[in-house]
């Protein structure tokens, strides 16, 4: 497989490339207000997800992507590296007001809510959304021997 020639004609398509190119910069520059963050904290791992009020995915990220193995993926640690992480993609773009709903009984949870407010954001609120059994399944019966 050999190198691709590419032949540019001068003053031809220059007209439809400005405008593909000024849509796309304008996408990506366009700054969201409000959003809401998930934090999936369980006993083996913490993941965030970044969403728009609309509920569409800007930024996720996991202890797991990060390099955190074993046992060392759900401690507080890990999810503060996690939120740095987001709030660097968050700068450029937002969501500037966050809105932050936490599932799971993992270590992380506290410190993840405590550095996104270390990192200037503006926190709405702070719900727990933690599944919670009402009585679950019926028991087993009682061996007798």
């Amino acid at each position: 497989m050999g190198k691709k020639k590419v032949v540019q004609i001068e003053g031809a398509g220059t007209a439809t490339d400005d405008k593909a190119k000024s849509q796309s910069a304008s996408g990506s520059s366009k700054k969201i207000e409000n959003g809401k963050v998930f934090i999936n904290a369980s006993y083996n791992n913490t993941a965030i997800t970044v969403t728009d009020s609309s509920g569409n995915v800007l930024a996720w990220s996991s202890s797991g992507t990060l390099g955190f193995s074993g046992p060392k993926k759900a401690t507080p640690f890990a999810s503060s590296k996690i939120v740095s992480v987001l709030s660097e993609k968050m700068k450029k773009s937002g969501p500037f007001n966050l809105d932050i709903i936490i599932k799971g009984v993992g270590s992380g949870r506290d410190s993840a809510v405590r550095t996104f407010a270390a990192q200037g954001f503006n926190i709405l609120s702070v719900k727990d959304a933690t599944p919670i059994p009402h009585n679950g399944p019926r028991p087993k019966k009682v061996r007798r021997v």
